[in-house]
């Protein structure tokens, strides 16, 4: 069985999105970026909420035609060829290499074929970690605060954490790794 691990951008204050859906404060420097390959790179699937999903597949497939920015280019194609899920009620297709999951019962099956990396999503987040579907937690805190948004992990109840990492990227994005205790 493999590892579901969310991958989540958080401001100091516990936001992954700032007021109105703003999220123009992640900061990837060079490091960030080498960790993200790394972890991109030993997962078998990504992982998206549709709303999420939206924004990704709106960018990634065209990214080298609208930046020039080091982790763009160098993720784009990546992006592009990795086997990627999406939880939604509504959407019957995805496009990229995409398939298109029903809920909790659909991210269990996916665990079954390999390590899954969820990136942002904090709704779906919350789902799969009230589900115990969520092993591992990676944080990663910028050096902002919003003041508002939506809050990294939206959970019905309390979840048990271990700290396993905590490192500094770039002089400015802490990663805070956990695992959940079982």
């Amino acid at each position: 069985m493999g590892k579901l691990i969310y991958h989540v951008h958080v401001s100091v204050d516990g936001f992954v999105e700032g007021p109105g859906g703003v999220f123009d404060w992640a900061e990837m420097g060079p490091e960030l970026s080498d960790y993200g390959a790394e972890l991109d790179g030993r997962v078998r699937t990504l992982l998206y909420g549709r709303k999420v999903w939206e924004v990704m597949s709106s960018y990634w497939p065209k990214a080298e035609e609208v930046s020039d920015h080091p982790h763009d280019l160098r993720y784009a194609p990546v992006w592009r060829s990795k086997p990627k899920a999406v939880v939604s009620r509504t959407l019957e297709t995805a496009g990229w290499n995409t398939r298109v999951l029903d809920g909790p019962e659909g991210v269990r099956k996916l665990k079954e074929e390999g390590d899954v990396l969820l990136n942002g999503g904090a709704g779906l987040a919350g789902a799969l970690a009230d589900a115990g579907l969520v092993d591992e937690f990676l944080v990663m805190v910028h050096p902002v605060v919003l003041g508002g948004g939506r809050r990294v992990l939206p959970v019905d109840g309390r979840v048990g954490l271990r700290l396993e990492e905590a490192r500094v990227f770039d002089g400015r994005v802490t990663l805070l790794r956990y695992s959940r205790e079982v």
